[in-house]
C-alpha cells in the first residue's frame, strides 16, 4: 500500500489526500501519515479553494531510490495505455 501511495504521488504531484483515495479506490490517510513519518513525502501547499493538503515527494526520496531528480523516474506510460493523455488533459485544465 504504501509503494502504490508513493509512486501515485510521485508521478502526479502534487495531489492531495482525496486524489490519491480515488486512483488507489481505498482510505490513503494511515498511508499518508506514514510516509510522512518517514520523511519520503511532504505537505506542499493547502489548496486556497478546497482547503485540502497538497503531497509531493522530498529529496529523501530521491536518496532512498538513488536518483537525483523527478526526471529519472523511469516512465510508466508504455504500461498504462493512455496515461499521457490523462495526465495533459488534467494539465490543460489547471490541475
Amino acid at each position: 500500500a504504501a509503494l502504490e501511495t508513493l509512486a501515485v504521488v510521485a508521478y502526479r504531484q502534487p495531489i492531495a489526500r482525496g486524489q490519491i483515495a480515488s486512483i488507489r479506490g481505498v482510505n490513503v490517510d494511515t498511508v499518508i501519515r506514514t510516509l510522512l513519518s518517514r520523511g519520503l513525502i511532504t505537505e506542499l501547499f493547502t489548496d486556497s479553494e478546497t482547503g485540502a493538503i497538497n503531497y509531493g515527494t522530498t529529496e529523501t526520496f530521491l536518496e532512498t531510490l538513488g536518483i537525483n531528480t523527478l526526471d529519472d523516474l523511469p516512465l510508466i506510460s508504455p504500461y498504462l495505455p493512455g496515461i499521457n493523455e490523462d495526465l495533459d488533459a488534467e494539465n490543460s485544465a489547471g490541475r
